[in-house]
């Protein structure tokens, strides 16, 4: 444990960053799941919804910094190319 005010500030400041970092992640690669789930049900419509909630967790992501902006769009088109490939089929 540091015994100097602003490490311990530090320590503190960090476990908050480090918990909030966690559940933007986790909330993100949950919603990509929920909505690959929905592709291969075939659900068109809950598709589409859940795209939406998928591509605004992956930008949340981004512009927080826990992902690059590369990154990020490579998922973000391979999401919207299963998309595109899911209303074609019917």
């Amino acid at each position: 444990m540091p015994n100097i005010k602003s490490a311990k500030k530090r320590v503190l400041t960090s476990a908050k960053k480090r918990e909030n970092n966690n559940i933007v992640e986790q909330s993100t690669k949950t919603a990509v799941k929920k909505f690959i789930k929905e592709v291969e049900a075939g659900n068109k419509e809950n598709a589409k919804e859940k795209l939406d909630v998928a591509i605004k967790n992956i930008d949340k992501a981004t512009s927080s910094g826990l992902m690059h902006k590369n990154k990020a769009a490579r998922q973000k088109s391979r999401l919207m190319k299963m998309n595109n490939k899911l209303e074609e089929t019917k």
